[in-house]
């Protein structure tokens, strides 16, 4: 029998990573940031000819498309700009302490 672990893999496990890690809800806008314009232009560009298409052979030759290019190179680019970010704030405040 396995166990079921609280964190996925790869995630934070240790308190400062955890710490630094992005909430959910900072997460979820990352996501919809990358997600909105890709279906956006995706839907633009595929519409002349998926016209007569069902919406559903649509929406998966669509999201065929933008699911990996969301998961694999759109969200852990702003992922890593949101990181640079914060460290950014971070450098800054720890600056102004002294």
């Amino acid at each position: 029998m396995s166990s079921i672990s609280p964190t996925a893999p790869g995630a934070a496990t240790t308190p400062a990573a955890a710490a630094s890690a992005p909430s959910v809800h900072v997460r979820a806008v990352i996501t919809w940031l990358a997600i909105f314009p890709l279906v956006a232009v995706g839907m633009i560009l595929i519409g002349p000819v998926s016209e007569s298409w069902h919406p559903v052979l649509r929406a998966f030759v669509l999201t065929l498309v933008v699911v990996p290019l969301a998961v694999y190179l759109v969200v852990p680019r702003l992922l890593g700009a949101y990181g640079a970010v914060r460290r950014s704030r971070a450098a800054r405040r720890g600056q102004g302490a002294h």
